[in-house]
């Protein structure tokens, strides 16, 4: 009698075991729910909005809210306060709170771009030549930022010294580098898109080159999180990466016309015949990863441009704040 009631207690078990995780799994009613930060609204992120808005997440048996954290400082902040769960933010961030010695340091988990994606944009410039920019005023971006140090990079590539041959602005909030392009300051600005093809349908300035093509591939922009969050949420952050992998495949089969039809509640303002031309202008250059990994060799590329910029304490190793576990295995995950 006492071994059945121990094997009936066992059943019961186990069966209690089995419903509460499949509670917590694809399909569930009970979604997990998670918060990811992005570092501005673009559709350099499309991957991103597709994976919202094609129910990818949820299918994942996650509820995500996503809010737009102006800055990659900003994103930060609110990651390292429990803000939010998840930034999509450069990988530049996790490496200037690992330099500062943190004991929770940020891990990239998952890649979405794996380029700059930045344009030059000229107000006045019908015979563009990198050499016209000696002696210009060029409106970058906030130093120590990637867009910056991307930016930099390739001036220094065309042998122009951002800081002896033009006049470099790079103090104006991350928000207000539009507005005050289009308000009269400089004579070049580096923008994203879709306010690049905007201002050129506005006759504002044209796009005379790309920083994406430029600087080559890197880890641009990456979800990461706190490790002592990832190690609490293993399977949410797996959950997480495959739904990413699915969107970053799903843009990768289809064109821009059909990726603007799904992300364009994303941009209410945006026409969509612009929408159509910066996703384009994307994919053609290739800024959209094709899958979450996070590859050596552009992190490499990453701390090269970092060193020159003079952002570097040391090169930071990288398998210290990089785990290719849930990318690699999202690859697998999606193939079933």
């Amino acid at each position: 009698m006492r071994r059945k009631l121990w094997l009936s207690l066992l059943l019961i078990v186990a069966l209690t075991t089995t419903a509460a995780l499949a509670g917590c799994g694809k399909g569930s009613s009970e979604k997990v729910k998670l918060t990811i930060g992005e570092v501005t609204r673009s559709v350099f992120y499309a991957p991103e909005y597709v994976a919202l808005a094609k129910g990818f997440f949820a299918d994942e048996g996650l509820d995500v809210t996503l809010t737009t954290t102006a800055g990659g400082d900003k994103t930060m902040t609110a990651l390292l306060s429990n803000t939010i769960d998840v930034a999509l933010v450069g990988s530049e961030t996790s490496i200037y709170v690992y330099q500062q010695g943190s004991d929770d340091p940020v891990i990239n988990f998952a890649q979405l771009t794996q380029t700059d994606g930045t344009f030059l944009v000229a107000r006045n410039d019908a015979n563009f030549d990198w050499n016209n920019l000696k002696g210009a005023t060029f409106l970058g971006q906030r130093k120590g930022g990637m867009p910056q140090m991307a930016g930099e990079f390739t001036l220094r590539k065309h042998n122009i010294d951002p800081h002896a041959d033009l006049e470099l602005i790079q103090n104006v909030d991350f928000a207000n580098i539009a507005p005050a392009f289009a308000s009269g300051t400089g004579d070049y600005v580096q923008l994203f898109e879709p306010t690049a093809s905007v201002f050129e349908k506005q006759g504002t300035g044209k796009v005379v080159a790309s920083f994406g093509v430029e600087s080559g591939h890197l880890p641009y922009t990456v979800f990461m999180a706190k490790q002592s969050y990832i190690k609490k949420n293993n399977a949410a952050i797996q959950s997480f990466t495959d739904a990413v992998h699915r969107a970053q495949l799903w843009v990768q089969e289809n064109d821009a016309a059909t990726i603007a039809d799904v992300v364009a509640p994303y941009f209410d303002n945006v026409d969509k015949d612009i929408l159509v031309s910066s996703i384009d202008r994307y994919k053609q250059q290739g800024s959209y990863a094709t899958d979450p990994v996070i590859d050596e060799g552009e992190w490499n590329n990453l701390l090269d441009v970092m060193t020159q910029a003079g952002e570097l304490k040391e090169r930071t190793e990288y398998g210290k704040i990089v785990d290719n576990s849930f990318a690699e295995k999202s690859i697998e995950d999606v193939k079933k």
